[in-house]
């Protein structure tokens, strides 16, 4: 019989030191990325066909990486299934669809923002399904956070206007919240090895992924090269090895550690943009930076991990 989701919480081995900071370095790096090379890909190919190629090749790494670490899928009358097909839903194919639908139209930095959002979203609902309950401090924390998101992303002319592009921004305002439901959705799964997890969710994520292309566009396309190179590093990097890191931090350390390490991905994205796309650097970086680190102190003063 599997835990319950507060037995499981109190099981849970925080997140320290270099391992620590190996994971949020990598989920950072392959989540920052993640933005830019969904940018450049759907210049030249459909949303929907990225989102297919991406999954399916994602589904079968981790599919082979669950097999070669001896784990096997567990019957299809297990109740897991259930659980991960909406978080495949919720997780990948649905988000992923959203936010290059989104990205046609609104730049990274704005799409950063509104991702940055999951966070927020992460702890408000987590306080109502899972023993991690929001506090003054913690709450404030995140605020600041957030804020400093919000300050890396002002425009020159200091407006913060969601009025261009609304239904596109609505879109990638949809995708954190499904974002953040997937995260704790995954905090109440029952026990299960984060490859099986993983592959699982892919698995059903690639499906009707593919199903919906195949319905929406038509026959699969062949990309060009970059928007080919784009699909294998989001394929492999920012889809099966994240996804496998997303769930295993997830289950030894709780929703609230990923919510504190998506504060850095945009921060991620303009460093990325600065190195590889000749982005201007500002002010506005090193006075978010300062705003996000503060708010993660803040928010650990309360006791969290």
């Amino acid at each position: 019989m599997s835990e319950s989701p507060e037995i499981k919480a109190q099981m849970r081995t925080p997140l320290k030191g270099v391992v620590l900071l190996g994971v949020a370095l990598f989920l950072i790096l392959v989540w920052g990325s993640a933005f830019t090379m969904v940018g450049v890909a759907v210049r030249t190919l459909a949303p929907e066909w990225l989102v297919a190629y991406r999954m399916l090749l994602a589904a079968i790494l981790v599919l082979i990486y669950s097999r070669v670490m001896g784990h096997r899928l567990p019957k299809l009358k297990d109740t897991r299934w259930i659980w991960y097909t909406i978080m495949g839903v919720t997780g990948a194919s649905l988000p992923f669809v959203l936010l290059a639908h989104g990205q046609k139209t609104v730049d990274s930095g704005l799409t950063a923002i509104l991702v940055g959002t999951m966070p927020l979203i992460t702890i408000v609902l987590a306080h109502f399904f899972t023993s991690e309950k929001l506090t003054p401090l913690k709450l404030v924390g995140f605020l600041m956070g957030f804020m400093g998101i919000i300050i890396l992303f002002l425009p020159k002319e200091l407006a913060f206007a969601l009025v261009n592009d609304w239904q596109a921004q609505l879109l990638i305002l949809a995708a954190s919240f499904c974002y953040a439901a997937t995260t704790i959705l995954a905090s109440r799964v029952p026990e299960t090895p984060s490859p099986v997890g993983a592959a699982m969710m892919l698995m059903i994520g690639a499906v009707l992924s593919s199903a919906w292309a195949f319905g929406t566009v038509g026959s699969p396309p062949m990309p060009n090269l970059t928007a080919l190179l784009c699909v294998i590093a989001l394929g492999v990097g920012s889809t099966a090895i994240a996804t496998v890191t997303y769930l295993w931090v997830i289950d030894v350390a709780g929703p609230s550690v990923m919510a504190r390490i998506n504060y850095f991905v945009p921060v991620c994205s303009v460093i990325l943009g600065v190195a590889l796309l000749g982005e201007i650097l500002d002010w506005r970086i090193f006075v978010s930076l300062f705003v996000i680190l503060l708010g993660v102190i803040v928010s650990k003063m309360d006791g969290a991990d």
